[in-house]
């Protein structure tokens, strides 16, 4: 997949695609479906399957100081649209200037001048623009007059309810992950590059691949049956896990990550970077009386970690 991440340097190959744009955070079914739209769309005008993104998130360049939210960071996303069969991917930085852009300036110098679009697909509540002025039907009137189509694709509804970033959060939040990979269509992963923590693990007779989630929203603080992707390094490949995602309170005060115990391996995974899926919730962050007492736990963890795991 190419990632275009400057749209004032748009190479002539790099110009006349199809594609979808949105935020896509979580890449969930409803952002799903409007890829598979601009997918169909692209075989049937023989022209490449892009995405149009934003990077950082428009919510975090207005909100700086908010609470997370993300529920993937950028390489995650990427590495998920790629697995989608996206073949450009352009992710525009979301600065002062395209905040300030007026949603006719967007859809004239960005997606017509600059991208050169064959066809736009977007979702049903697409909003745009300095003020978030622009939506689908003006999108589809310029579109028009300006040579290329523009197909808006319906929301995803799963029981009733509308598949929604917002939803998955609340989930997550819950300690639901299978109701929020049903909507996101794939398990929610937490990715990032493995770290040097306190060797707590490994004394323990657990060690743990410890990632980072600053930044990201956060899951409800426990212990998870989990799928782990290792992406790099020598190790690369998949395998199964039990992970703690908290700020383990038996040790004192922390900064909250993600500690993940492969089942069944043994390697050095420093530097590496990881994909951690969230299958089951397991149980709520505890602290403990006594280390004895956590590691017969941990035991109890990993026993229902694997059964659970047994047929994934």
């Amino acid at each position: 997949m190419d990632i275009i991440r400057d749209s004032q340097f748009i190479a002539p190959a790099q110009r006349c695609a199809v594609i979808a744009i949105g935020n896509f955070d979580g890449v969930h079914a409803g952002h799903a479906a409007v890829i598979d739209h601009a997918r169909q769309i692209a075989q049937q005008m023989n022209a490449p399957l892009g995405v149009l993104t934003f990077e950082p998130h428009p919510r975090q360049f207005f909100i700086p100081d908010g609470p997370t939210f993300r529920l993937m960071d950028a390489a995650t996303r990427a590495e998920q649209l790629r697995e989608s069969g996206v073949q450009r991917l352009y992710e525009l930085p979301f600065n002062s200037a395209l905040a300030e852009l007026s949603a006719e300036d967007f859809i004239q110098k960005i997606l017509h001048e600059r991208l050169g679009v064959k066809h736009v697909v977007v979702g049903q509540d697409f909003h745009f623009g300095k003020g978030r002025s622009g939506n689908a039907a003006m999108l589809a009137e310029m579109g028009e007059h300006l040579g290329f189509g523009v197909t808006v694709a319906p929301l995803i509804a799963l029981t009733g309810k509308e598949v929604s970033s917002t939803a998955i959060r609340t989930a997550l939040a819950e300690g639901r992950p299978r109701d929020a990979a049903a909507m996101l269509g794939h398990v929610h992963r937490i990715e990032g590059i493995v770290e040097h923590g306190d060797q707590r693990g490994r004394e323990l007779g657990f060690p743990t691949a410890n990632i980072g989630i600053n930044g990201l929203h956060m899951p409800r603080f426990g212990v998870y049956a989990t799928t782990v992707i290792v992406r790099d390094g020598p190790y690369a490949g998949q395998y199964l896990g039990a992970t703690s995602i908290g700020s383990r309170p038996t040790f004192g005060v922390n900064k909250p990550n993600c500690e993940t115990y492969l089942l069944d391996f043994r390697g050095d995974l420093y530097g590496a970077r990881i994909s951690v899926g969230l299958v089951d919730y397991l149980r709520p962050e505890l602290k403990f009386d006594s280390i004895d007492a956590l590691i017969t736990q941990m035991h109890a963890d990993v026993i229902e970690a694997r059964r659970i795991l047994a047929d994934v």
